[in-house]
């Protein structure tokens, strides 16, 4: 299954003709769903470095700090450029990337998202994970305006320019179901690979997310989604939030577990463990 995936929200023209039941749909969908695939962000780099494409990931507890300057320069920072099709269904790698560790959150928090995730880049890359999961899952306008509210921090550009929120526009209007996905239809996005971009200190980090993102309206299709955010500890709500600043480069949108998958810097997910 190959699809044509474009810059432009979650390619439009092809999901409606998957809606529409025309032959060759199963693809057409996928590239809806893979329109995000080119508002994402990161890689995986040492504190006050930029790496992108990193062979590792961070030190688990980053002292430094040095600012917004910094910051900007790590979520800008270019990352692997990959062909479209990348992210359709592929070949397993001979030799999996390497697993990177992320802990389940272990209650509901606000707008119901899974919280609960370590003071650390993998807690962060958790917590994006939760907050993605639930909007795509959803397909929801009024539930995304009550994540990004409950998950955003004062200072950005607003829920309107949240490339999740434009993805969920996107989705919806191409398929025409006005504000919300129709109970017969369904999108599932499970996490499959991770990267830290880079981190300032311990309250900061851009995270990234590689996503088995699956719809179903009358056809069934598949990609991989690779999204990054920059992610900000809050003290006063104990949480990891969505933090402001200058939007994350693209990130590279491969299948998961494909050899492209490893050389654009993805990690294999591996749930389990508390203090990652």
């Amino acid at each position: 299954m190959s699809s044509d995936i474009s810059g432009e929200a979650w390619g439009r023209t092809r999901l409606l003709t998957v809606v529409a039941g025309v032959a060759a749909v199963c693809v057409a969908l996928v590239a809806g769903l893979g329109f995000a695939v080119y508002y994402a962000f990161a890689s995986s780099s040492p504190t006050s470095s930029i790496n992108p494409r990193p062979k590792s990931v961070p030190s688990p507890h980053p002292t430094s700090a040095l600012g917004s300057a910094h910051r900007n320069e790590v979520a800008a920072a270019p990352m692997l450029a990959v062909d479209q099709s990348a992210a359709d269904p592929g070949t397993p790698a001979a030799v999996p990337a390497p697993a990177i560790t992320i802990s389940a959150g272990p209650r509901s928090g606000p707008a119901g998202i899974n919280t609960g995730f370590p003071h650390t880049p993998h807690g962060a890359v958790g917590q994006l994970a939760a907050i993605e999961t639930a909007v795509l899952q959803n397909m929801n306008i009024a539930t995304t305006n009550q994540i990004y509210d409950a998950w955003a921090l004062p200072g950005g550009d607003g829920v309107a320019k949240w490339p999740l929120m434009q993805n969920v526009q996107a989705f919806l209007g191409s398929a025409q179901m006005g504000s919300q996905i129709d109970p017969t239809s369904a999108v599932v996005a499970t996490p499959q690979g991770a990267q830290i971009k880079g981190t300032d200190g311990p309250d900061w980090t851009v995270a990234c997310v590689l996503m088995q993102v699956r719809a179903s309206i009358s056809k069934d299709a598949q990609i991989g989604y690779g999204y990054c955010e920059r992610m900000q500890w809050s003290p006063s709500n104990g949480r990891w939030m969505i933090a402001p600043g200058t939007p994350a480069g693209q990130a590279p949108s491969t299948w998961p577990g494909t050899e492209v998958s490893k050389k654009a810097g993805w990690l294999t997910w591996s749930g389990a463990g508390a203090d990652n």
